[in-house]
């Protein structure tokens, strides 16, 4: 069994993006050399995660109403009165999930047709990372 591990690193221009990595990921698993076993996504902060689904923007879009419905921007949460004003940022990582492993076949990634990595971030414009670990032979 082989490990490799690399990161990246994302500082976006808004509190709230979504960012296809899957060719980020592509390309650190060429670098492994590993043709068989799992690659595991998973985001080193708190408000931002990782997920799969189709790359379309209106999906795009559903998902970020969706999680705002879910999780809405508000004044009255609890954390914000430690001086904080992100509360929303965590419940919205909550629901989308830190992290997600992905299977490789024949030193590819073994999506579906439609299936594309994301990062989410929920809580953004400074820099943040995303771990990449591949585990296989």
């Amino acid at each position: 069994m082989k490990f490799y591990t690399d990161y990246l690193t994302f500082h976006t221009k808004k509190r709230r993006e979504y960012i296809h990595i899957t060719p980020h990921v592509e390309k650190i698993l060429r670098a492994s050399k590993i043709r068989e076993g799992i690659v595991l996504v998973s985001a080193m902060h708190i408000t931002a995660g990782i997920y799969v689904n189709d790359d379309e923007d209106g999906l795009i879009e559903d998902i970020d109403q969706w999680l705002e419905k879910l999780a809405p921007y508000r004044k009255d949460y609890k954390h914000h009165e430690t001086g904080e004003d992100n509360a929303d940022s965590h419940l919205k990582a909550l629901l989308i999930h830190h992290q997600t492993i992905l299977p490789i076949a024949a030193g590819k990634l073994d999506l579906g047709t439609w299936q594309r990595v994301f990062y989410a971030e929920f809580d953004g414009q400074r820099d943040k990372r995303v771990l990449v670990k591949i585990m296989g032979e």
